[in-house]
């Protein structure tokens, strides 16, 4: 049998990351290139109640831990994706570089409205 020389597999070492910060908690998903979710964590996962898990603060220790989550299957590269509107969207991309990953590109995937629904009437007093 011959060795196999040169290529190294980064598909399994690579990992998409979806970061979902919300009003009212901060969400996050690592998944591997297929989809199949193999880590995640929470504001209220990591131990914050009632208001405090809408801070910043909280959002960068969700993403510390889902990224410590992260490296158990052997992700090493991560891809992030970031959708909705909420305090943690850039302390919660702080907290995956101490957490041991490296992050090779983000994407904003909040969804916009091109016009949207029609607005309620106005109110008359």
């Amino acid at each position: 049998m011959q060795k196999k020389h040169g290529i190294t597999n980064t598909r399994k070492k690579h990992c998409i990351t979806y970061i979902q910060p919300t009003p009212g908690n901060t969400i996050t998903t690592s998944t591997d290139c297929n989809g199949n979710t193999k880590a995640w964590s929470s504001s209220g996962s990591v131990g914050f109640k009632g208001s405090r898990r809408s801070t910043n603060y909280a959002a960068q220790a969700t993403a510390e831990n889902a990224a410590r989550a992260a490296i158990q299957p052997g992700f090493k590269f991560v891809e992030v994706r970031i959708k909705g509107l909420g305090y943690g969207k850039e302390s919660s991309l702080r907290g995956l570089k101490p957490g041991g990953l490296i992050i090779t590109k983000i994407r904003d995937v909040t969804p916009t409205p091109h016009n949207g629904c029609r607005p309620p009437k106005k109110r008359r007093v």
